[in-house]
């Protein structure tokens, strides 16, 4: 006699939910983590560790039936609850214990170990929530729709308690607050298992979890947490004067604020006096990206370091001008216009916490800037602010300003960056008065600077989109050299001034008598090039075909593809020259790890597929399959595309990855839930009512492809709040139906060959986790635009393999796990099973 799984009830809705919702928490989570302790390129990678762990966690219930039998499901399901949490926290403690600063290289590929150990030890936690969820999704296939709903509703849901818990805490709190919310799906779980151990375990943890958190939390409120970061991605760190997490950054300030030190800026000129000394403490953003809090009394005469830095070099042109700052961080820009007797500013800074670290934790230190009449903070997104905003601006000034606020070497290749397109400088040009100047101030790095020439390619491509023909008189570029890296060759600080107007002969003579007192090299301007790239970039023709034919990518960077910090080209990142001519600069080694991530995804992927097939002992059970595998894979690596690239475009039109990816996710997921939700009316055999459905979804797709540009560009300078809102308003239609494909899929597959779901879901999975890096690649390579609608076109496939699908099953019986396991025993039973 076959034995059936109870029905899914209300404590296993509750269950799963709470699982989903950590699972996500813990997800997200990483990225933050990841940001801090090691580089942010590693950060994005989180998501592909989820979904293989969880993949490994479909697999293992697919080849070990017998470990998880059937009448036996809420067991299990408490178990792997259980342990899920206990990995959490572990995995977590581990991590913060291990030094990650080997350097990831082509040359030293075999000394990755640090960082492969991290990776292999976060997804056991997910292994064990995949093994929930499948046993979930699986065992229950009468209400899968439901199910699929909750699970979906969950992960939504964990998006938006864990930036909330962030804000209120700090990340290792937020670790034990992730390991809490599962130990409570445990619970659920435990409480239909009849098992008062199993209950008391499962109430044990979750009471000990919650102290832990409790007690953590308080202590980090002082500053003194008991589980916290002791290394970071450039070594071992001493615990902060001040730590404030979000779900933006960590932002900490260190350092001696008694004690005068020299100057900490980014361009300061060889003729400054040495023995000049002033007090400052750092403020990090993300234990890399840094800037500084300057004692401030009301007097600028202290200040005076600041007129010799490179950075400000656009102030001896524009005299009792309007000033935007992009970025306030620790106020330094704040202070050079005040140094210079500029007329006003606008600071706006996207960090709240930033703000408030500098005006009210360390507001007596900085001399509470935010009390000046001349200075304004605004708590905003800077695109958006400037779109917005009515007034005009005699200078816009961005020293070193990323959207997400790092600098770390390498950080941003497989991260956009919503301030450095060519649509964002015509903008930024716009809101300049007619003789207005825009500074922008970047790293010079190595005998062809990558990041100078995309600034300058930027600036041509802009004005001439303002309708200049001859942007070259309209630029220049002034650098000023530090010294000679033994690896990269000169390094410096420059900054390029892009006027509105062509600059007067005075404002040159100008500009060329400061950089010979100052030192400084004028790079480029109207009349004079140190490289002729720049002078080719400056002139704005023919662009696009000098570009190509460049060793490195350097054309400017737009709105469908952002990626400013991505100076290689996918086909030559295993070529030796770029690596040894100094033609790249920090930003090969994500590169290099995108490429070597994809080949082994890939591989994982295939693992995952075809073990599975190898190791299985009734092969019997896969006859006819061969379109479910298609229709899941296709599922996986869809759902993936779509949303990898409108998580990318987002980014653009919200301002922050934190937007772009909590919105992007929270929307998908809600409205998917709800989609698997509305598929609980659809009977597994009615072919017809499902085929509409998928139709409706491809319609659904195509609108939201058409339509998603048209609708950013519309509202560019819409309040942060509405955009939100716009967003929402085109994800969700096309999440419904995105929402509806596993669950009828599922049916079919349930209708059909019952004994394989764990393996179909465990290859939506693994396509999953490659298409995850795929998108990234794609969306690089040939633009956001394309990886969309390669999305869009996998789940064209899927209708046409659910169509084949539903004609394969008029002419087969369906086959159920029961019927597998009880004619014959399993060979994968191990010793003593």
């Amino acid at each position: 006699m076959t034995v059936e799984p109870a029905a899914a009830t209300k404590q296993t809705y509750a269950g799963l939910f709470m699982v989903t919702l950590a699972t996500l928490m813990f997800e997200i989570l990483l990225t933050r983590i990841f940001s801090v302790t090691m580089w942010y390129h590693y950060a994005f990678m989180a998501i592909s560790i989820a979904l293989f762990g969880m993949t490994v966690g479909a697999v293992l219930v697919y080849l070990r039936p017998r470990r998880f039998r059937a009448d036996q499901t809420k067991r299990d399901m408490t178990l792997s609850a259980l342990w899920f949490a206990a990995a959490i926290v572990l995995s977590a403690v581990v991590h913060l214990s291990i030094p990650i600063t080997i350097p990831f290289s082509q040359a030293q590929l075999w000394a990755a170990g640090p960082m492969i150990l991290t990776y292999v030890l976060f997804s056991i936690p997910f292994v064990f929530s995949g093994v929930c969820v499948t046993l979930a999704l699986t065992r229950f296939p009468k209400q899968v729709s439901t199910l699929y709903a909750v699970d979906l509703a969950g992960a939504a849901c964990g998006c938006i308690v864990l930036i909330y818990t962030l804000n209120a805490t700090d990340g290792p709190t937020t670790v034990i607050v992730t390991a809490l919310l599962a130990g409570a799906g445990a619970l659920c779980f435990a409480t239909e298992t009849r098992s008062a151990t199993m209950v008391r375990a499962a109430a044990a943890a979750t009471v000990l979890l919650g102290a832990l958190a409790g007690t953590n939390a308080i202590l980090a409120s002082h500053h003194l947490p008991a589980l916290r970061l002791t290394w970071v991605k450039i070594g071992p760190e001493a615990p902060p004067l001040y730590e404030k997490w979000n779900s933006f950054s960590r932002v900490t300030v260190s350092g001696d604020a008694t004690t005068p030190s020299t100057p900490l800026t980014w361009g300061l000129s060889r003729a400054y006096p040495p023995d000049r000394k002033v007090r400052q403490v750092q403020m990090t953003i993300d234990s890399m990206a840094s800037t500084v809090i300057t004692a401030f009394n009301g007097n600028t005469s202290s200040l005076d370091y600041l007129k010799y830095d490179v950075t400000n070099i656009v102030h001896y042109i524009k005299r009792n001008a309007g000033i935007l700052v992009i970025g306030s961080g620790g106020g330094r820009d704040i202070l050079s216009a005040l140094t210079f007797g500029q007329r006003s500013v606008v600071a706006v800074e996207i960090n709240r916490d930033i703000i408030n670290a500098l005006n009210r934790k360390f507001g007596d230190f900085s001399g509470h800037l935010d009390r000046d009449p001349r200075v304004t903070f605004v708590n905003d997104e800077a695109r958006s602010y400037v779109a917005r905003t009515p007034g005009r601006f005699d200078i816009i000034q961005l020293s070193l300003v990323d959207t997400a606020a790092a600098t770390a070497a390498g950080a941003y290749v497989l991260t956009e960056n919503s301030l450095y397109t060519v649509e964002a400088w015509t903008l930024l040009l716009q809101r300049l008065n007619p003789d207005g100047v825009l500074s922008v101030s970047r790293w010079s790095v190595g005998t062809k600077p990558g990041e100078l020439y995309k600034v300058t390619g930027l600036a041509s491509t802009a004005l001439r989109r303002l309708g200049i023909e001859d942007p070259r008189g309209h630029i220049v570029v002034v650098r000023r050299l530090k010294g000679i890296h033994r690896k990269y060759g000169p390094m410096g600080m420059a900054t390029i001034l892009v006027g509105r107007a062509p600059f007067s002969p005075s404002d040159l003579a100008t500009l060329e008598g400061v950089a010979r007192q100052m030192r400084f090299d004028v790079v480029l301007g109207p009349h004079t090039s140190l490289d002729s790239t720049f002078a080719t970039l400056a002139s704005g023709r023919d662009l696009e075909a000098f570009t190509r034919t460049f060793p490195m990518k350097i054309a400017p960077p737009t709105d469908d593809s952002p990626f400013f910090f991505d100076m290689v080209r996918l086909r030559d990142v295993f070529h030796l020259n770029p690596w040894t001519q100094g033609t790249e600069v920090f930003n090969t080694e994500p590169v290099l790890l995108l490429v070597v991530l994809l080949i082994a995804v890939a591989l994982l992927t295939l693992a995952c597929i075809v073990v599975p097939l190898t190791l299985t002992s009734r092969k019997d059970a896969l006859r006819g399959t061969l379109p479910l595998f298609v229709l899941f894979a296709s599922i996986g690596v869809g759902f993936m595309m779509v949303e990898i690239s409108q998580m990318q475009r987002l980014i653009i039109f919200l301002g922050h990855p934190t937007y772009g990816l909590s919105v992007v996710l929270f929307t998908l997921l809600l409205s998917s839930g709800l989609g698997s939700l509305v598929t609980r009316q659809v009977p597994a055999d009615s072919t017809g009512a499902a085929m509409t459905r998928f139709a409706v979804l491809l319609g659904a797709l195509l609108v939201c492809g058409a339509a998603t540009p048209y609708a950013a560009a519309a509202f560019r300078g819409a309040t942060t709040p509405l955009r939100i809102l716009v967003a929402v308003a085109i994800l969700f239609p096309p999440g419904v139906f995105m929402g509806m494909a596993f669950p009828l899929g599922m049916k079919l597959a349930s209708a059909s060959v019952e004994v394989v779901t764990p393996w179909l879901w465990g290859v939506n999975g693994a396509t999953s986790v490659c298409a995850s890096v795929l998108a990234v690649a794609i969306s690089m390579a040939a633009g956001i635009s394309a990886s969309f609608w390669t999305g869009v076109g996998c789940y064209a496939v899927a209708v046409a393999a659910f169509g084949w699908g539903c004609q394969g099953r008029l002419h087969s019986p369906a086959l159920s796990t029961q019927a597998v396991l009880s004619p014959t025993p399993v060979a994968l039973s191990g010793p003593g099973e």
